[in-house]
């Protein structure tokens, strides 16, 4: 089995942070929103979904159950990929599911005016070229906030044990 997992760590972080959001929103999904103002954030999600966030998902299930199960197992190798490809193949036509909850999120953020406006600006070639670019600039800025990340704990600390020294404080 050959899996392409080159972004698979900011997928990853950026399914996580997506549950994590969506757990937070609960209380705003049970709202009602018409079947017109859903339809919209679903055509935002369709147009800015360059990273085939469900996809990537899927694989890593499908990398992670074959990493769990061929060490203990390596004789079942051609049967663990066979069954991984079907159980991936029914996966297949279930993203729908998943991105009209992630529309339901934005559908109680945004209203139907806002999601107009967003549907027009990603349908224009602006919109499509920076949708493009965010899947493909978003594993160098999420490396770029992690350094900023470190650096700024070790020079928080340090600054903070300066500002409790010049009070007489040790640590």
């Amino acid at each position: 089995m050959t899996l392409t997992l080159k972004r698979a760590p900011t997928l990853v972080a950026a399914a996580l942070s997506l549950f994590l959001s969506l757990f937070v929103a609960l209380p705003a999904l049970s709202q009602e929103v018409s079947p017109e103002h859903l339809a919209l954030a679903r055509q935002y999600i369709d147009l800015t979904d360059q990273s085939a966030l469900y996809e990537s998902a899927v694989a890593q299930a499908g990398a992670k159950t074959y990493r769990q199960l061929l060490p203990q197992n390596p004789e079942i190798a051609d049967a663990l990929n066979e069954a991984i490809t079907t159980v991936v193949k029914a996966y297949a036509d279930k993203k729908g599911d998943l991105y009209d909850q992630i529309a339901r999120v934005y559908a109680t953020v945004f209203n139907e005016q806002e999601l107009k406006d967003i549907v027009a600006f990603y349908s224009s070639p602006t919109g499509t070229k920076l949708a493009k670019a965010n899947a493909e600039l978003n594993p160098t800025i999420k490396r770029v906030v992690d350094i900023f990340t470190v650096n700024l704990n070790s020079e928080f600390f340090a600054r903070v044990r300066a500002e409790l020294k010049a009070k007489g404080i040790d640590t």
